[in-house]
């Protein structure tokens, strides 16, 4: 009998740890999944890397850019605008994201920005971290989080993001930027992950320690 495996991104997602945001157990089950990396080489030299899929695996895009970047944080942040944009383009209205970069300062400033968004004065529980050099792609990652109902980042190592061998060689992954280009809007709801809040999310926060003690929480670990 053959056995089951989840989405790659989408089991990435669930098992990744969520920084500074506190968030529902529905908030796990997203509509779309981005995973993206930035890198930087001396001489200015780097890569742009995006990986997007539907909560079912469905490859929605890959891409695979040379770029000519400072510092490896506007790689980061310019990758994920990179990627923002495209699923903007392809994805329904209403959709919920899930977001996966291995750089943490930017998982964090991207959850801030969700919080800020859904606030009357736009924001954040804690200030925002962002370097000097991002400012413009800053900016355009802020719009896109703001576009989409519901988005949330999750920190992962950078050897587990399917984006970082497309960002560090774009010579060797030109190919993925030829792949035909599939479009998700649907007619009508059934792209949308359902809502169920039976099952939390494999948070670590919520995980419990070997001494039998809650992570996160401040109480006792039940039987």
């Amino acid at each position: 009998m053959a056995a089951y495996r989840r989405p790659v991104l989408r089991n990435l997602f669930d098992d990744a740890p969520t920084p500074h945001i506190a968030h529902p157990p529905r908030t796990h089950r997203r509509d779309f999944y981005l995973a993206t990396d930035g890198s930087y080489r001396d001489g200015d030299r780097g890569g742009l890397g995006v990986v997007i899929e539907t909560r079912d695996g469905a490859r929605v895009a890959r891409l695979s850019v040379p770029d000519t970047v400072p510092d490896n944080n506007v790689a980061e942040y310019r990758a994920l605008h990179l990627g923002l944009d495209v699923l903007a383009a392809r994805a329904p209205e209403g959709a919920r994201v899930g977001v996966l970069v291995d750089h943490a300062d930017l998982a964090a400033n991207v959850n801030r920005a969700t919080l800020a968004a859904g606030g009357p004065d736009a924001r954040p529980p804690h200030p925002f971290r962002v370097p000097r050099s991002t400012d413009h792609h800053w900016r355009g990652i802020r719009a896109r989080v703001a576009g989409f109902d519901e988005l949330r980042a999750a920190r992962i190592d950078s050897a587990d993001n399917p984006a970082h061998p497309l960002a560090n060689a774009p010579e060797q992954y030109a190919h993925v930027n030829r792949e035909p280009d599939r479009c998700v809007l649907p007619r009508d709801d059934r792209w949308r992950a359902p809502d169920d809040d039976r099952y939390p999310p494999p948070s670590r926060a919520d995980r419990r320690r070997s001494t039998g003690s809650s992570v996160g929480t401040g109480e006792p670990a039940s039987d």
